[in-house]
């Protein structure tokens, strides 16, 4: 009878030591997996934003070109 009390008074908390580490350590897998996904998303928004603003750059240019060509055009008439 000794004995079984002994082996339930040194298993019980050697189990619940192994699930404390085994939850701490399934919880830091969890929250590097969310940094990744956090990480990629602002990467994805950082390729759209450069995307954007070379477009926008490229528009400016084009309207530029055209102000230009408006303000030649207007010259020549006056």
């Amino acid at each position: 009878m000794n004995e079984n009390i002994f082996l339930a008074a040194s298993f019980f908390p050697s189990v619940a030591a192994v699930l404390i580490f085994s939850m701490k350590y399934l919880s830091a897998i969890l929250q590097a997996r969310v940094r990744r996904g956090q990480d990629d998303a602002y990467r994805d928004i950082a390729a759209r934003a450069a995307a954007a603003q070379a477009e926008t750059a490229s528009l400016l240019a084009t309207i530029q070109a055209q102000l230009a060509a408006v303000t030649k055009i207007l010259k020549d008439v006056e």
